[in-house]
């Protein structure tokens, strides 16, 4: 089997998936971008073999576009996968030109639903999805938006990319810890000492890389929805005081970087003590300890941060974007409009009372229970290891 991937260095997903592969026997050859890179870094250490794409994933009318096509068609026809499994769009672009027509089965897992949001390349997927013997969807929401284009059911199923449930642990040795665990109680005092961030605040905590505005899908605004959060916060902090907000993420290569330049000034965040912004972090697990709750503003995602924030016990606010209303309840978190500011104040209000009686501890048990249940990576890559199988079967 091949996994076609865009990038070397982020995609670390899809490592528990093929670790379930070989675990069933299977040989797994990863063909990533040439160069040094995370990916290819942990890919070796747990002995995959890795092979430098030929081909860059970009798609400009050129014969270098041609002849990276072409150089891809002939490694896949030397290699001889039985399957060619690809995630991000790019791949899948790369992976349905270059392999039409070799004995080999095509199998799409599609991690976020943005690209599916822009009109333009909606009405492309509707004849090219068509390539693909099988749609992995990483949320419900992304098999639905592929039903609308046609795609049956039984093409298009519904596997998450889950969350590393023991990585992303309230504390080590404990998989349900209790909410005053005393090892927990005190790593989240450290971590609030650490940051400055007074120890009897309501903190609200957003993991996310800033993504500069997009041309093609939600004009003008960053898709993670840092200004809608920003300018909500404003809102509930004029009458909570006693609260901190905790953003953890740069910008996304220059663009993004600029773009969250733009937010600070725009909000006026580095002269408002009530907000903490890193823009990098080596462990963002200790700022999940430090939060009260999780908020994912997201105008387009798949299930992304809430689920991570989940596995951590942490209760999370998610926009009805995409596929965050799956990652909660009505017992683990809260659902509000995307871009609606007042709505996301006013719930940030309602989780501030519920921080006050005591009664956010009994949300982040159900929040982490969710997580093992229904998030976790290892029995979703099991899960996708069925999937690919039966793609041959099926042949």
């Amino acid at each position: 089997m091949a996994v076609l991937l865009k990038t070397n260095s982020g995609g670390l997903w899809v490592l528990p998936q093929v670790e379930a592969l070989r675990r069933r026997g299977h040989q797994v050859v990863l063909i990533i971008p040439p160069g040094a890179g995370g990916l290819t870094a942990e890919a070796q250490e747990r002995g995959f073999e890795v092979i430098g794409s030929p081909f860059a994933f970009t798609f400009r009318p050129s014969l270098s576009t041609l002849r990276g096509l072409r150089e891809l068609r002939a490694l896949l026809r030397r290699l001889r996968p039985d399957v060619v499994q690809y995630h991000l769009y790019a791949s899948a672009l790369a992976a349905r030109l270059s392999a039409p027509g070799l004995p080999l089965r095509r199998v799409h897992m599609v991690a976020g639903p943005l690209y599916l949001e822009s009109p333009l390349i909606r009405s492309v997927e509707r004849l090219l999805w068509r390539l693909d013997h099988v749609t992995i969807c990483g949320t419900g929401y992304t098999s639905e938006l592929y039903g609308a284009l046609g795609c049956p059911a039984d093409r298009r199923p519904v596997v998450t990319y889950g969350v590393d449930t023991d990585h992303f642990a309230p504390t080590p040795a404990a998989s349900d810890p209790r909410p005053h665990d005393p090892a927990l109680d005190e790593r989240r005092a450290g971590t609030r000492t650490e940051l400055g961030i007074p120890q009897d605040a309501f903190v609200a905590v957003m993991v996310a890389y800033v993504y500069p505005p997009r041309r093609l899908v939600h004009r003008g605004r960053g898709i993670k929805g840092h200004d809608v959060l920003l300018e909500a916060w404003r809102m509930f902090r004029a009458h909570h005081p006693r609260a901190h907000l905790l953003l953890v993420g740069g910008g996304w290569g220059r663009a993004g970087e600029t773009h969250r330049e733009e937010l600070i000034a725009r909000f006026g965040v580095t002269a408002d003590p009530s907000v903490t912004w890193l823009a990098s972090t080596t462990d963002v697990r200790p700022c999940y300890v430090a939060a009260d709750v999780s908020v994912s503003p997201s105008l387009s995602e798949g299930h992304g941060a809430a689920i991570e924030a989940a596995a951590m016990g942490v209760p999370t606010i998610v926009s009805d974007a995409g596929g965050l209303p799956e990652t909660v309840d009505e017992t683990s978190g809260w659902i509000v409009p995307r871009g609606d500011v007042a709505a996301l104040a006013s719930t940030l209000a309602a989780a501030y009372r519920e921080f006050e009686a005591g009664q956010l501890g009994a949300r982040g048990e159900q929040a982490r229970r969710r997580a093992v249940e229904l998030f976790d990576e290892r029995t979703a890559a099991v899960a996708v290891a069925d999937v690919i199988e039966g793609s041959v079967v099926r042949r």
